[in-house]
């Protein structure tokens, strides 16, 4: 059994063209198929979490001085075993609601684990735009995502309010179409979890712990 998070990465209490979020329904799809999986879920969803008003990552605090919030989701994404980012378009990029969850937290948290991107839309084309943005931001993050995606077009018409696939639509398909992506991720998840536990994080790529002149390249002596 692995530990996942699934990151909703939609801010709204609803969604047109109908009033329960898109994104929730997506989500659930996920968490019930990793579970079925045999694996251990929890979502995350930032309208459930309290962030400060004022931006600065949990990393920039002193020890014992970060908000509480912050405390608990960093312990969780340091014991997940990979995470699942499902998020909507916005300009033909990843969720601003995600992407600002995700920038409270240092890359030391996320690394050496895979992670699974998810989008959808309301419309045709279901957030695949949004992939490309995400698979650079998640790659930065250390969390490498899997080479299959999920993208659900039409959202609405295809996943009830519940997460389940809704009548009329192809289920065994698209489970079959979901289950590919997230068994990458159970595949990497497990893999990544046996070399972390054997080998560590290896000492010749440490964490960047002083300030971003440690990827710096050499400086080219005159």
């Amino acid at each position: 059994m692995q530990k996942f998070l699934i990151f909703l990465g939609s801010a709204r209490d609803s969604a047109p063209p109908r009033p329960v979020r898109l994104g929730l329904r997506v989500a659930l799809q996920c968490e019930k198929h990793l579970e079925a999986m045999g694996h251990a879920v929890e979502l995350i969803d930032p309208l459930s979490i309290e962030l400060p008003t004022v931006f600065k990552p949990h990393f920039a605090y002193a020890k014992s001085a970060a908000p509480e919030a912050l405390d608990i989701l960093a312990a969780k994404i340091e014991a997940a075993d990979g995470y699942v980012m499902v998020s909507p378009e916005y300009n033909h990029s990843m969720s601003p609601a995600l992407a600002h969850l995700l920038n409270h937290f240092g890359s030391s948290l996320f690394s050496y684990k895979p992670s699974a991107i998810v989008t959808y839309s309301a419309g045709q084309w279901g957030g695949a735009r949004a992939a490309v943005n995400m698979r650079t931001f998640l790659s930065e993050l250390g969390c490498l995502p899997v080479s299959a995606m999920i993208h659900l077009p039409k959202a609405q018409d295809i996943l009830t309010d519940a997460g389940d696939f809704a009548d009329g639509v192809d289920a065994m398909s698209w489970r079959g179409y979901v289950g590919r992506t997230l068994a990458q991720l159970e595949w990497w998840g497990e893999a990544a979890r046996a070399q972390r536990t054997m080998e560590g994080i290896p000492a010749a790529a440490p964490a960047f712990s002083r300030d971003p002149s440690q990827r710096n390249a050499p400086e080219i002596s005159q």
